[in-house]
């Protein structure tokens, strides 16, 4: 990272740092937040992230962030996954398998439709 050295600098780092806010915050934006703590891939969690990964190419999908986080601190619902789209709440999911991980692919990102019996109530 650049070294800030003037107010203009500042300036354009805090602009930079809005921009990309922003742009993650956008309306209809699908994000798929993988578990990938050490419990979590003991618990399977690679290959949950592969089998979402697997589906969003075989589908040609677009728009959506599959992206890894470390512990989410619920260590006996591992793996888990959490679904953000848009302005919704965000969804937990429990004890997401490979193919658990395909069923809420195509039932909730793709489809809109919260998969109720992996879901974590907070």
């Amino acid at each position: 990272m650049d070294k800030i050295k003037s107010l203009e600098d500042l300036k354009r780092v805090r602009e930079e740092a809005l921009t990309k806010r922003q742009a993650k915050a956008v309306t209809g934006e699908k994000q798929v937040i993988v578990g990938m703590g050490t419990v979590g891939i003991a618990a399977g969690a690679r290959e949950t992230l592969k089998a979402i990964l697997n589906y969003v190419e075989s589908e040609n999908l677009s728009g959506i962030l599959v992206r890894q986080t470390g512990n989410i601190g619920l260590d006996s619902w591992e793996p888990i996954v959490q679904v953000v789209i848009g302005e919704q709440p965000k969804v937990t999911y429990g004890k997401v398998t490979p193919d658990v991980a395909q069923r809420i692919m195509k039932e909730h990102v793709v489809g809109g439709a919260v998969v109720q019996e992996y879901v974590i109530e907070s």
